[in-house]
Formats: C-alpha cells, sequence, structure tokens
C-alpha cells in the first residue's frame, strides 16, 4: 500500500477538529459567591434572596448545630452532608443561605454557594467534576428535594453523597430540604413494599437515601407565641410604626386566614403590612 501524502492527512486532520465542538469553557468561579445549575453549566447569582440569620426564629437549636457543620466545613475541617426537613415555611432553605451570608461576612469568598435543582439531580457528577478541581469550598444545596413514583435519579444522589467510586470531593458538601423525613412518599414506599419479592429489601433502598446525611435537622410547626416574635422582628427591621395590639391583632386575624403558622407565614402578613403603610422591604 502506497504511503499516504502528509499534506492529505494534515487536511483530514483540520477538518476533523473544525467538526468537534470546542471543549467548554470552565466557569469563574470567582466571579460571585453564589451560582446556579442549570442546564449543565453555572450561572452567577448576584444579589441573593435571603433573610438575615438575626430575624429567623424558632430554630435556635438546628440554627447552631447547621452553623457549627459549616463553619467546620469552610475552616477545612470534616463535617457532614445534612438535610434540613420538617415543616413547610420555617426557615429550611432561609437558613442555609443566611449561614452562607454569615460565614462570608466573617471571611470573604469563603464559601461558594451553589443551587442544584431537583430537575438536574442526574447530571450532579458532571457538577462535582467541575468543582472538584476549583480549590473553592462550596456548599451545594438543593431546595425542596423529594422523589415520586418512578423516578430513579435519587440513584445518582447516592453514588454521589457515599458509595460512588469516587465519592464526594473534599471542597464539596451537600445540603437539601424536604418536607419528607425519608425523601419519598409514603405512596412510593408502600407501592415497593407491595410488589418486591423481598418487601423489606425494596424498603431499606428506598430509605437509604436519607442515611446519607450525616445530620437530620427537624423543623416543627411554631406556636403563637414564636409566630409573633417572627412578626415582630420583622415589623422592627422595617420600622413600621404600628401599635403593639393592632399589630398582634392583625397578625394573629392573618394566620388564622391562613389555617397555620410559620415565619413564611409572618413574612407574607408583613409584606402586605409594608404595602399598606408604604414601607419598602429594602431593610430586610
Amino acid at each position: 500500500m502506497m504511503d499516504a501524502d502528509p499534506n492529505v492527512l494534515a487536511r483530514i486532520a483540520a477538518a476533523l477538529e473544525r467538526l468537534a465542538p470546542p471543549p467548554p469553557a470552565l466557569p469563574d468561579l470567582s466571579a460571585a459567591d453564589a451560582f446556579v445549575w442549570e442546564g449543565g453549566s453555572l450561572r452567577p447569582v448576584r444579589k441573593v434572596a435571603r433573610v438575615e440569620l438575626e430575624l429567623l426564629q424558632g430554630i435556635d437549636r438546628v440554627r447552631d448545630i447547621l452553623i457549627d457543620n459549616t463553619t467546620r466545613f469552610a475552616n477545612g475541617l470534616p463535617a457532614n452532608n445534612a438535610l434540613l426537613w420538617g415543616a413547610r415555611g420555617m426557615g429550611k432553605s432561609s437558613l442555609v443561605k443566611a449561614i452562607h451570608a454569615k460565614i462570608n461576612h466573617d471571611r470573604p469568598g469563603a464559601l461558594l454557594l451553589v443551587e442544584i435543582h431537583r430537575e438536574e439531580i442526574e447530571s450532579l457528577p458532571r457538577l462535582l467534576a467541575v468543582l472538584r478541581d476549583s480549590g473553592r469550598r462550596t456548599l451545594i444545596f438543593c431546595d425542596d428535594l423529594s422523589f415520586d413514583q418512578g423516578e430513579t435519579s435519587y440513584k445518582s444522589l447516592k453514588a454521589v453523597l457515599e458509595g460512588g467510586l469516587e465519592g464526594r470531593p473534599d471542597n464539596v458538601l451537600f445540603y437539601a430540604t424536604s418536607n419528607r423525613r425519608h425523601l419519598m412518599s409514603r405512596q412510593m414506599i408502600e407501592n415497593e413494599r407491595q410488589n418486591a419479592l423481598i418487601p423489606s429489601e425494596a424498603v431499606e433502598e428506598k430509605v437509604s437515601l436519607s442515611d446519607r446525611f450525616g445530620l437530620w435537622l427537624g423543623f416543627h410547626p411554631c406556636n403563637q407565641d414564636v409566630y409573633l416574635a417572627m412578626v415582630e422582628g420583622y415589623v422592627q427591621r422595617l420600622g413600621i410604626r404600628i401599635d403593639a395590639d393592632e399589630l398582634r391583632r392583625q397578625a394573629i386575624e392573618w394566620a388564622t386566614t391562613r389555617g397555620a403558622r410559620s415565619g413564611r407565614v409572618a413574612m407574607q402578613f408583613v409584606q402586605d403590612l409594608a404595602g399598606r403603610e408604604g414601607v419598602s422591604l429594602d431593610g430586610l
């Protein structure tokens, strides 16, 4: 066989390089302290929607535990993945964002926050590959994490948290919030129990995801005193002038019409009150 013309080979190689897509550019993780993982890329968040740590009421114990765990991680010490579970509107996601802000206020740039949506969980290994060599201590945060019948993406999360060959990078920690302690609906677990040859093993497969989180922090409905303390804290921070008894009456009436007392309900009431009083929310 005759030797191929080197010029022809060079032209073929050049043509193939033009056809091949260029490698994706590495994100500039110094551009911000918070990002959102969307469609396989990191989008910087210039201003995080958050509430200051001092304004979060009724969660003192879990607050202190999570602050300690996150601070140790930011300092390069061992720390656990955390699952914040429980009642709606009691500050689970607000606590994560507030602690991130506090740590970076004390030590600018110490901790990166990356939010990943539940629908993107299957791409979590790609995100870890991006973060692994970044050198920044990174907190991956998934809000309202849960899985319904037929979903299998939880297996990707299990492998990443613990059990995979590479495992979780040392510079990455995973925090999730959920209304469910075991992240699976009761119906989903019961269906697995009924359809499995060995029901106990099927249930173990489902609940073992929660076991990957070293910290389980429970958030429970608040009583009226805590709810009113939340309202008063927001009102004082915004400088809204209103009689104390009238504030209490309106706040209780608002919670009664909603059928619930929580930090979210307190914030919604204060937003309504601020609007009626002509006060901006910029102070929060």
